[in-house]
């Protein structure tokens, strides 16, 4: 799984982890049991991914399949990708 440089303090600094095969939800599971603190970066307080931040699987945007249900089956690269905004 690819963490974002703002979410690396929560990693020690890694800037990827190894993770099970599972769904994006089991992955984040995980992760904050590893780095506890980090799922509440990613996905507000009802569960759902935060309005700024994407979550691909390989090069698909989970928003558009079955959101934090989509698997990543073993060798997929997961990426939280925080949004960028400017004008």
């Amino acid at each position: 799984m690819r963490i974002p440089t703002l979410l690396r303090g929560y990693t020690g600094g890694a800037a990827s982890v190894a993770a099970a095969p599972g769904s994006v939800r089991q992955l984040l599971d995980s992760l904050e049991t590893a780095y506890p603190g980090i799922r509440a970066r990613v996905l507000d307080e009802t569960g759902s991914v935060r309005r700024f931040v994407n979550i691909y699987v390989g090069e698909d945007d989970v928003r558009f399949g079955d959101g934090l249900d989509t698997v990543a089956t073993d060798g997929a690269t997961v990426s939280i990708i925080p949004a960028v905004a400017g004008g």
